[in-house]
């Protein structure tokens, strides 16, 4: 399970309404007891895709990887995933996503239609890299 306080669900949805029409990300940083995941923090990014397939593709720099770990170990926390939108397109893990996920990180994907941030929901990569498996969002403070 990956618990969301309500400030920081609000702040990936206005992520990914401020990217839009584009694929907004950013990363997760928490900490990780049992199977329960604590998301206390976001280091949000910029979507270094090229200009033309932002719309649905997102990339990561590695500079922007190491930050966020760097930015997590100063906090006493863990990169515990990956925050991205999908604009006017299902939240649900594309192909695209799956070949570039990490087993052990939570994915949380917003859909954006219209501009506007309609639902988040997270997924894990299984360890054979099969599939996603939705993982369930709390939303507590």
């Amino acid at each position: 399970m990956l618990i969301v306080p309500p400030k920081i669900l609000k702040e990936i949805h206005e992520h990914g309404e401020s990217s839009y029409p584009e694929e907004g990300v950013g990363f997760l940083l928490g900490r990780e007891e049992n199977d329960q995941r604590l998301v206390t923090q976001l280091y949000t990014t910029e979507n270094a895709r090229e200009e033309d397939a932002r719309q649905d593709r997102y990339l990561v720099t590695p500079k922007d990887y190491l930050q966020a770990e760097v930015m997590a170990d100063k906090l006493g926390l863990t990169l515990i995933g990956v925050f991205h939108s999908h604009p006017d397109h299902p939240n649900q893990p594309s192909e695209f996503d799956q070949e570039w996920a990490q087993p052990n990180f939570s994915y949380v994907i917003t859909n954006v239609n219209l501009g506007a941030a309609v639902e988040s929901r997270s997924w894990r990569l299984e360890e054979d890299r099969s599939k996603f498996v939705e993982e369930r969002i709390h939303v507590k403070s």
